[in-house]
């Protein structure tokens, strides 16, 4: 029976009894949970467990093990103990219950055995990271959580459009690798990639993390599209595809990251730009590449929280967002300063950190398949990244001018969430080959060779002084950067009125016409009985109309029946 319960329902326990209890027990429940959840993970066995029957006819697999689902559950528990360190003393009970119930969702997508429990988890976690969007408590947070709602709820119903066909034209349930060679296919694909925030359906991802509240947006930034990573690894490994569309995420990321303003909306584009590299790894699909793809996720989990965390508290202590309105921070925060380049760092691969020893697995992984296209496509979006995420987003943000602004820093559960994943970003970078041992394919390679290293560190040190040199270009105004969100927010909303007014506009003319005519025949019909009305066209109180409607049924029902 044991089988059957997979490690994300202690999670879904913990999300309960958070909920429910107070004080201590409270706490206490919000850091036991994600670690008893660890200690769960690695009791899964490789393989399917008990399996249940679904309509008769299919076999429901709530647990499947494997060193791949291990690695991306793992990371889900330690961002969820990490995510609750983080926000207990500052985030409302609402939301730490709800962000366990999200983890619950995206550790049970990682032992889903067939499709129908990997879509039940998934709008598990539609729902309560909606929930997380609207802990915000700004009118602009509800409405962002309206459209989140919108798009993964038009997510979920395509996929599950796909699943349904699947299991109508080859009768099977299961997980396993597949091409998009046909409309079920394609609608399975598609469903995915909504939640990786391909565009041109990301907008969702830009325009509701930085209006979540300063420790919503950590726990926002790890689940969702790394789940849809591990979807596109276990159902589309080697989709040609995915190569050109993670291309286009990375690049795409990177001019809107530049564009903004507004610092979690940096990070948040720099979400789309990093997903782009483990979607092109997938696309590629040699064992390096998955390798790539899968150790990127995991690496990013945690440097994109830490990056999140310390804007996170630049958001607590200061209440401001936007890059015009900071600088000059590091004075009174010295903490955070540091731990927010540690995270700068690794997202932009510098090396003896965590991005550098996963994101050149999945350039390797290009130079071995011949891709040289794809291999300097990926090595310029590095550049990209140091420009938007590694320099500006720190720049901006600590240095630069002195705003006058001098907060203290971060309380000491907000730099230990840190300080944890700080030291994780740096163990992962020194210490890579202890880390390739829990990739799901064997690793023979060495992310240190120096040929690799130098080229690295002058592209990146390239990239830094076009930084400096371009300074002027780089400071931001006080403007607001729409991508496809300018859908929503433009076009959609003018038609909507459009559309809107035609129809009051038409509505009345024929309320108007309506009203003439039967004022019209009611004249005629007065005129033609003397001005009376007979029994049945008075006008009657309400309870006279039910009265006789009460009536009229009960002697419906004797004649039926007597």
């Amino acid at each position: 029976m044991t089988e059957l319960l997979s490690p994300a329902l202690i999670l879904v326990a913990g999300a309960v009894l958070t909920a429910l209890l107070r004080g201590n027990l409270r706490n206490a429940v919000i850091f036991a949970a994600p670690l008893a959840t660890l200690w769960a993970i690695w009791q899964v066995p490789d393989g399917v467990g008990a399996t249940i029957t679904f309509l008769e006819y299919y076999e429901l697999q709530p647990v499947e093990g494997s060193p791949l689902r291990r690695l991306f559950a793992t990371i889900f528990a330690i961002m969820s103990f990490a995510g609750g360190l983080y926000a207990f003393r500052q985030a409302k009970w609402y939301e730490l219950a709800s962000a366990q119930a999200y983890a619950a969702g995206a550790v049970g997508v990682c032992f889903a055995g067939d499709l129908i429990t990997l879509f039940l988890y998934w709008e598990l976690m539609a729902l309560f990271s909606t929930v997380i969007v609207w802990c915000g408590g700004t009118p602009a947070a509800r409405q962002a959580g309206i459209r989140y709602a919108i798009m993964h709820l038009l997510g979920g119903v395509i996929l599950k459009v796909g699943i349904e066909g699947l299991v109508v034209h080859t009768g099977s349930i299961e997980i396993q690798p597949m091409l998009a060679t046909n409309f079920d296919t394609w609608m399975v694909l598609i469903g995915i990639l909504i939640n990786a925030a391909a565009p041109p359906v990301s907008a969702w991802l830009a325009d509701s993390y930085p209006e979540s509240s300063p420790t919503g947006s950590v726990f926002l930034s790890a689940f969702t599209t790394k789940t849809a990573v591990l979807a596109l690894i276990l159902l589309f490994p080697g989709e040609p595809v995915l190569v050109w569309i993670g291309l286009f995420m990375v690049m795409y990321g990177i001019i809107y990251a530049l564009l903004e303003n507004d610092a979690r909306r940096i990070l948040a584009y720099s979400v789309v730009n990093q997903v782009g590299f483990m979607v092109c790894g997938v696309g590629i699909g040699t064992a390096m590449a998955l390798n790539g793809a899968a150790a990127h996720a995991f690496a990013h989990i945690i440097y994109k929280a830490l990056l999140f965390m310390s804007a996170g508290v630049v958001v607590y202590r200061t209440g401001k967002t936007k890059c015009t309105d900071l600088g000059g921070l590091f004075r009174t925060m010295p903490l955070t300063t540091v731990c927010g380049i540690i995270g700068a760092l690794a997202i932009s691969g510098f090396p003896l950190t965590s991005g550098f020893t996963t994101k050149t697995l999945i350039s390797q992984a290009a130079i071995d398949e011949s891709m040289a296209v794809v291999y300097f496509l990926l090595a310029a979006a590095s550049a990209g990244v140091f420009l938007h995420a590694g320099i500006k987003f720190p720049w901006f943000v600590f240095f630069q001018k002195d705003s006058g602004l001098r907060p203290k820093d971060a309380p000491w559960n907000m730099a230990a969430a840190m300080v944890l994943f700080s030291a994780l970003c740096i163990l992962i970078g020194v210490f890579p080959g202890v880390f390739y041992q829990f990739l799901p394919y064997p690793v023979d390679y060495d992310a240190y060779e120096p040929g690799k290293v130098l080229f690295y560190l002058q592209l990146l040190l390239f990239s830094g002084l076009a930084f400096f040199l371009l300074l002027p270009l780089m400071k931001r105004t006080l403007t607001i950067s729409l991508d496809t969100d300018w859908f929503w927010r433009v076009v959609f909303f003018r038609v909507g009125r459009v559309v809107y007014e035609t129809i009051g506009r038409v509505g009345g003319a024929l309320e108007s016409a309506a009203k003439a005519g039967t004022s019209a025949v009611i004249d005629k019909i007065e005129r033609r009985q003397g001005g009376m009305l007979n029994l049945f066209a008075r006008s009657q109180p309400i309870a006279t109309t039910a009265l006789w409607i009460a009536l009229l049924l009960t002697g419906y029902v004797l004649v039926y029946y007597f």
